[in-house]
């Protein structure tokens, strides 16, 4: 490793684990800075031209992006450039461009400073949604005014094109564009101060096989230019300067997790029955049509959640009922003999639609207010125009049908009315349905497992929805860097919330699924099937690791264990229970 005159301290800094692998490079590190947009008045006489200059400007932009998304798809995949078909909806967003004008016609001001002020409202209105994936969509949004911006302003734009040699890229962030146009040739591994597992540029890195940390906060005020790294995307680990004993650990290290990823691949295809023959199905969580693809792929026993809300969020306008049916008749007809759970609308307050007035007002507390079944039992016409479409979909395969943020019995039952309605409607037209659908509940909400029997009776099925299920709980918000720390899965509120909905569920004879994050844990693994949840589902990628846990235990062993962490007192204690389990039973040769 070459040498110079600079102390190298090795520095070892925790991340989140995005894209699995080990990189070990040299650094290249990449900042991107906001455009700066200058203010100036425009005189009434130059009004039209300053309107075509944006129009222009918009064009340019959709010419570029469209350039982009070839390249992708050529490159990476159809998959992979679906990213930049959301970018294309927002150029065509009638409403951003209507407010940008209007913005120019009152103030008199450059149209890139009307520009870049209506759309960082619609960037803050994204990056305050409690959902993860969704909160992503403010990236989606920043990119393209970058990009508007740039062409307003005559600039050129920065990209990841061309690498010197081969390079782990270190990045504050990364826009959806800039990660596209990483180098594959040049690139070894991904790190970046913020970000998401599920924002785009770790949805590249996983495709380009790339390792990848991130939210690992300042790295790139520690890290220079031809610095050496190591990127360990298993563990969610940064080692900058490592000395020659680090090095020799980690090529031990990645030989050894290469040789496991494959090994849980193989066993992969083997079916997920513990070792005292219990059978397990473990599901997928979807949002989008071509994500059935995966499901397949990693031998998934159908889909355990359709988040449906991705049909409206990756559309300008409200879609109908037909493009509604099609959408959920491709991926129940992919899936088929096994089962699509599909969650309806969980739109509304975290969540905006500008082509949904009823949700454009600004809320206090949004993750509390007026949203999904609260917003569709209202808006009875628009929740039924998807309940007709999933009702028809049903004859194409097994569906099952499910509501979001059931807070008490009283919306199930209301509900369940509408689609009462909702089949006589179709038989007076002569569609098809399935009279058996099943219908259940998310248990999501502290009101909701407190209830649990009350709700067991009224349903087919639960979900339990941990994610915001802990968040409530714990009151935690796991956006928030100050309290991330106090988000417990482990915690002994969770654990004993769970058993509670677990046994009211086996009480009514009804099944129990968990589609949180926790579901693709195999540290959570044991626990989830010691309490007698009878369904998993998770991202179609966390299923092999998930699976080889269930294929090294016994149901009577985890238990055993769920008895044991029950009389402990505190989160560490708890998890520490579960890890010793997991490590003990899973072990990386």
């Amino acid at each position: 490793m070459p040498k110079d005159n600079r102390v190298q301290t090795e520095l070892t800094v925790q991340g989140i684990p995005a894209s699995p692998g080990i990189a070990f490079g040299q650094v290249f590190v990449y900042l991107q800075s906001d455009v700066q947009v200058p203010r100036y008045e425009i005189p009434a006489e130059k009004s039209i031209d300053e309107i075509a200059r944006f129009d222009q400007a918009l064009v340019k932009t959709r010419q570029q992006i469209t350039k982009i998304k070839n390249e992708v798809e050529k490159n990476l995949g159809a998959d992979e450039a679906l990213i930049f078909d959301a970018h294309l909806l927002v150029l065509e967003d009638q409403v951003l461009i209507s407010q940008t004008i209007k913005e120019f016609e009152t103030t008199h001001e450059n149209i890139e400073t009307c520009f870049e002020r209506v759309s960082e409202s619609y960037i803050k209105a994204f990056s305050e949604i409690d959902d993860e994936y969704l909160r992503e969509r403010a990236g989606d949004i920043r990119d393209v005014a970058q990009r508007v911006l740039q062409n307003l302003l005559g600039q050129s734009e920065n990209n990841l094109s061309q690498l010197a040699d081969k390079r782990v890229v270190v990045a504050n962030d990364l826009s959806p564009s800039g990660s596209a146009s990483i180098d594959r040739s040049g690139a070894l591994g991904l790190v970046t101060d913020k970000g998401s597992k599920t924002s785009h540029a770790v949805i590249v890195a996983r495709s380009m096989k790339l390792p990848a940390v991130v939210g690992v906060h300042d790295l790139t005020t520690k890290a220079q230019t031809g610095d050496w790294l190591i990127v360990d995307g298993y563990e969610g680990v940064v080692i900058l300067h490592p000395s020659e004993e680090t090095l020799l650990k980690y090529g031990k290290v990645q030989k050894a997790k290469q040789s496991f990823e494959d090994h849980m691949l193989e066993a992969n295809r083997q079916p997920a029955v513990t070792l005292d023959g219990v059978s397990i199905s473990l599901m997928a969580n979807i949002e989008k049509v071509s994500e059935t693809e995966h499901v397949k792929e990693y031998f998934a026993k159908g889909v355990g959640l359709f988040r449906t809300e991705y049909l409206y969020l990756n559309s300008s306008q409200v879609p109908t009922e037909q493009e509604q049916f099609l959408a959920y008749k491709a991926v129940v007809e992919a899936c088929a003999p096994n089962a699509v759970v599909i969650r309806t609308l969980d739109l509304g307050g975290d969540k905006p639609m500008p082509s949904i007035p009823e949700l454009d007002n600004k809320e206090a507390n949004p993750f509390m207010g007026y949203r999904a079944i609260r917003f569709c039992l209202e808006t009875p016409e628009l929740f039924k125009n998807q309940l007709r479409a999933i009702l028809r979909a049903s004859v194409y395969g097994k569906v099952q049908l499910m509501f979001p943020m059931i807070s008490g019995v009283e919306q199930i039952r209301k509900a369940r009315a509408l689609i009462k309605e909702c089949t006589a409607e179709l038989k007076s037209k002569g569609l098809s349905f399935d009279p058996k659908i099943q219908i259940g509940a998310m248990i999501e909400i502290p009101s909701a497992a407190t209830t649990a029997d009350i709700l067991a009776k009224e349903c087919d099925f639960f979900s339990i929805g941990t994610n915001d299920l802990i968040q409530y709980l714990i009151a935690v918000d796991r956006g928030n860097d100050r309290v991330a720390a106090l988000y417990e899965p482990s915690h002994p509120a969770v654990l004993r919330t769970l058993k509670h909905i677990v046994e009211c569920a086996k009480k009514e004879k009804i099944s129990v699924s968990v589609c949180g994050e926790i579901a693709g844990d195999p540290i959570y693994t044991v626990m989830l099937l010691g309490l007698g949840v009878d369904h998993l589902s998770m991202t179609s990628a966390s299923i092999p690791r998930v699976k080889y846990l269930i294929r090294a235990i016994k149901i009577s062993d985890a238990k055993a264990l769920v008895k044991e962490a029950l009389e402990k007192e505190t989160a560490h204690e708890i998890h520490a229970l579960l890890h010793s389990f997991y490590t003990s039973r899973v072990k990386v040769e």
